[in-house]
């Protein structure tokens, strides 16, 4: 029997980790978010969330990978029994379906990356040369490009490669949101910008969706409930202590994201301060889709600045370097899976890169199919979460402390705040997440929010769910 990997050191699975963590959603999603709901008002409730979901989930996640031993779906196998499998073949399904179009994203931010070193960016008008870009066969061949380089990774194995690549990715991007972070600030007008992202408005504390939103961003944003941490906890030391790395990894994220709305939001107010516009129309821009902020206003905020076409070249590197370190993760996890079925990581990884680039093709090469995958598995990972708990919950919380993860349990866990969070905080905050999901589904197009084939629909949610779980069931009784 082949001895199985392990990471090299607890700095290792520390920046895998906050590899998994940090990604395009932390510098493209977070300012567009925080500039939108009270700035200051949304990060104290988002901090709040990351005790109340991502740590939580983080500390269940990399338990169960270290107790079983295996991925997501021998996991629960091990640990529910047999007729439990399809429950964590569909979180790995989930995570699955994010890759074949995250890779498509990660293509956009190397294409954009070499695109400001060598075709001269800054120059050009943003909206043409994107929408000249996204109508052409290059998202396809760049989509191809990130598979190999995240394939090439991982095929090289644990140390050799997924660590070593992150010992690379994590500094350097923190280094380049410092970097870029202080530029931002030094601009004119941008001291107003920092002062909004600072002072927060407590009236928006009032408003359900900063809340809604503040779980949203902590679940994408911290990987909790993908199954990310657990496919990496499989590698790590029988010493290491979930709490204590989740914990990190939380603070970690939140590091990063609070870096880059450092990078952004006064960067924006610093380009609308010389023309004289009201802070209304700054938050509009801001709160422009991630493709709009990203592809579109970026670039010509750093064509304003001296030295743009340098900071604009870090920021799509930092930006590169996210989105990779997440990458490799998600790719990981798919080839977990395929070995614990009996496959060689070669062989793994090939199916792995073959199927990622098939299934991702039509993302790449149709925007409105990849915001309806965008949608529909993005949804998918609160459901994710909740079959975390759902394990938990049938082991029993107190059980699952005592004989999981017994290093800690003599500590915070052993308290009745971690039975009442898997039993019903947690359970709650994903009811109040699908709802509000839904009813702004509903609100936003009445007519069509059952509708199957629309792009961004509770029908197109619960058809595409329905047939994957469906398909599950039955490969689970056969």
């Amino acid at each position: 029997m082949v001895k199985q990997e392990e990471f090299a050191s607890r700095w290792g699975i520390i920046l895998a980790g906050l590899g998994m963590a940090v990604g395009t959603g932390n510098l493209w999603r977070f300012p567009r978010i925080v500039a939108q709901y009270g700035s200051g008002a949304f990060m104290l409730v988002w901090l709040l969330f990351l005790f109340l979901w991502g740590i939580p989930l983080l500390v269940i996640e990399m338990s169960i990978g270290k107790k079983a031993r295996k991925g997501v779906v021998g996991s629960f196998v091990e640990l529910m029994g047999e007729k439990h499998a399809w429950m964590g073949t569909f979180i790995a399904f989930v995570t699955a379906a994010i890759t074949f179009y995250y890779t498509v994203v990660t293509g956009w931010c190397l294409k954009y990356f070499v695109a400001t070193l060598f075709q001269g960016l800054i120059h050009k008008n943003p909206p043409q040369f994107w929408n000249s870009f996204a109508s052409s066969w290059q998202p396809a061949f760049f989509h191809f490009l990130a598979i190999f380089i995240g394939c090439a990774i991982i095929y090289a194995g644990v140390v050799k490669g997924i660590e070593r690549a992150n010992r690379i990715f994590i500094p350097s991007l923190f280094l380049i949101l410092i970097v870029a972070s202080i530029r931002s600030i030094t601009l004119p007008g941008a001291l107003a910008g920092l002062d909004f992202l600072f002072s927060p408005n407590l009236k928006m504390l009032g408003d359900y969706r900063i809340w809604l939103n503040a779980l949203s961003q902590t679940a994408w944003s911290t990987g909790a409930g993908w199954g990310l941490m657990l496919t990496y906890a499989v590698y790590s030391h029988q010493k290491e202590n979930p709490v204590r790395t989740a914990t990190t990894l939380g603070f970690g994220d939140y590091v990063a994201s609070l870096l880059a709305a450092i990078t952004v939001i006064p960067a924006v107010f610093s380009y609308f301060a010389g023309q004289g516009v009201a802070q209304e129309q700054v938050l509009k821009v801001m709160a422009e889709g991630n493709r709009g902020l990203t592809f579109t206003w970026i670039p010509t905020l750093f064509a304003k600045i001296p030295g743009g076409t340098l900071f604009l070249a870090l920021f799509f590197l930092a930006l590169l370097f996210a989105a990779f370190s997440s990458l490799i993760s998600q790719l990981e996890l798919i080839t977990r899976v395929i070995i614990d079925s009996g496959a060689s990581r070669k062989l793994a990884v090939f199916i792995v890169g073959l199927t990622c680039f098939i299934l991702g093709l039509p993302s790449a090469l149709s925007l409105g199919f990849f915001d309806n995958q965008d949608w529909v598995w993005g949804l998918g990972l609160m459901v994710s979460g909740s079959f975390f708990l759902m394990l938990v919950i049938k082991i029993g919380p107190r059980k699952f402390r005592q004989e999981i993860i017994p290093e800690v349990s003599g500590g915070p866990l052993k308290t009745w705040a971690f039975d009442l969070l898997v039993k019903f905080l947690m359970p709650l905050q994903v009811v109040a997440m699908l709802v509000w999901w839904f009813w702004s589904s509903y609100r936003s197009d009445p007519r069509n929010w059952l509708n199957p084939l629309a792009v961004s629909s509770v029908g197109t949610v619960l058809l595409q769910w329905g047939v994957a779980l469906i398909i599950f069931l039955l490969l689970n009784k056969t």
